[in-house]
């Protein structure tokens, strides 16, 4: 998945890799512990020194694919459009990334306790860069006054709900109008 060809992988990115190969072969149900070390070249301890479970493998595999979603978007400039524009290409990213697709259609429930049910890892550090941005559009003067964590709080749950629902609305909203939509709505709750 993320992984980059160009650098040798640790163990930590072989364990994650094989997992993500098994979870959109096999689906989360069919996925274990023992099989992920064997895809992975590894022994099972070696898996069960970093995580005591599949649950805990998908939870790091998640927070891995997210940050790798994001850490390469950089925004054009530091005003509202820029920084709309950057959430609706990161929202693109996960809305299309193959695994968490997988995990949304398969096997809603593991997904939901790590997209809805708590703020994991990868959320803290979207919240974060959301915030970073934020502050850097009201700096600029072009996003409203606000705490700006609580607008990243509210950015994220707009941009999340819209990735975690785009298929019910596909056939409504194209592509193009998906993204526009999305940015007029991110747009309109950022104007000062």
């Amino acid at each position: 998945m993320s992984s980059r060809n160009d650098e040798p992988r640790s163990t930590d990115d072989a364990i994650l890799d094989a997992a993500a190969e098994l979870i959109l072969q096999l689906g989360v149900q069919r996925t274990q512990l023992s099989e992920i070390a064997r895809r992975a070249g590894v022994s099972r301890p070696t898996v069960y020194r970093r995580w005591p479970d599949v649950r805990a493998v998908i939870g790091a595999l998640l927070t891995r694919e997210i940050a790798a979603s994001y850490q390469d978007v950089v925004p054009a400039g530091d005003d509202r459009e820029s920084f709309t524009a950057t959430v609706v290409e990161v929202a693109v990213r996960l809305r299309d990334h193959p695994l968490l697709g997988a995990l949304l259609h398969s096997d809603s429930d593991t997904l939901f306790e790590y997209v809805v049910d708590r703020l994991g890892t990868s959320q803290h550090r979207l919240l974060d860069t959301l915030r970073t941005g934020i502050e850097a559009g009201q700096r600029h003067g072009s996003i409203r006054p606000g705490e700006p964590t609580e607008l990243a709080a509210m950015v994220l749950l707009i941009a999340q709900s819209t990735v975690q629902s785009h298929r019910m609305v596909a056939t409504l909203l194209p592509e193009h109008a998906w993204r526009r939509e999305l940015a007029t709505a991110l747009n309109g709750y950022l104007a000062p």
